[in-house]
């Protein structure tokens, strides 16, 4: 009989113990995460690379056959859109001998009209004017006008006992009657300006540049 008890006491102690280690090992389990799990946390996904692409070769360009020129139809002729050009020539443009310009002087307001042969050099003042070509527009022009080419040389006079001054040229190009402000001799104190083309008038005598009439006309120009 006294043996049961000790017994009882044995096998209490031997449940206790082992309760205690079973305990032991499992707390740790659940406590911290194992070394094998955090390193697999920390590393990074996997790349998957592909696979570079496969060089295909491009297959050979197809070659149509000949088609013979019995069995090609001869193309329509295109459809005409653009007038055609009438038979009749264009009029030429009227010339004459005789240019009519007309000058001013813009520090005294003096302006006087004067002829000028077509390829003889006329002076006014310290200007030498040369008319190249005089004409009137044609007939079949929208707008009647009379035009000159006109070459302005700047020279002025030789003073007894000193040597002649140079020649510059000022202008040249075309001036028309009805728009003397198109174009035209740019000059700081002279001004000149095509008024008319008409026939030729008497010659005045040749041996140098010709020097205009100093008879006076309104001195009117739009610019």
């Amino acid at each position: 009989m006294p043996l049961f008890p000790q017994r009882r006491v044995l096998v209490l102690v031997t449940l206790a113990v082992a309760a205690v280690l079973a305990w032991a090992e499992f707390a740790p389990a659940q406590q911290a995460p194992s070394s094998s799990d955090a390193g697999a946390a920390a590393q990074p996904p996997a790349i998957i690379e592909e696979a570079p692409p496969a060089v295909v070769e491009a297959p050979p360009p197809a070659v149509a056959p000949p088609v013979p020129p019995s069995g090609v139809a001869p193309a329509a002729p295109p459809e005409r859109r653009v007038a055609e050009r009438p038979s009749e020539s264009l009029k030429q443009r009227e010339r004459f001998d005789v240019a009519v310009l007309q000058a001013v002087d813009k520090v005294t307001a003096e302006t006087i009209r004067f002829e000028a042969p077509v390829g003889q050099p006329v002076r006014y003042k310290t200007l030498i004017l040369t008319v190249r070509a005089c004409e009137r527009t044609a007939a079949d022009e929208p707008t009647e006008d009379s035009i000159a080419y006109l070459v302005v040389d700047s020279q002025p006079r030789a003073q007894t006992g000193r040597p002649a001054p140079g020649v510059r040229q000022v202008f040249r190009g075309w001036i028309y009657a009805s728009s003397p402000g198109l174009n035209g001799p740019e000059h700081p104190v002279y001004d000149a300006w095509l008024i008319t083309c008409r026939t030729s008038a008497p010659l005045r005598a040749a041996g140098g540049p010709n020097t205009p009439s100093t008879a006076r006309a309104p001195a009117s120009r739009s610019r």
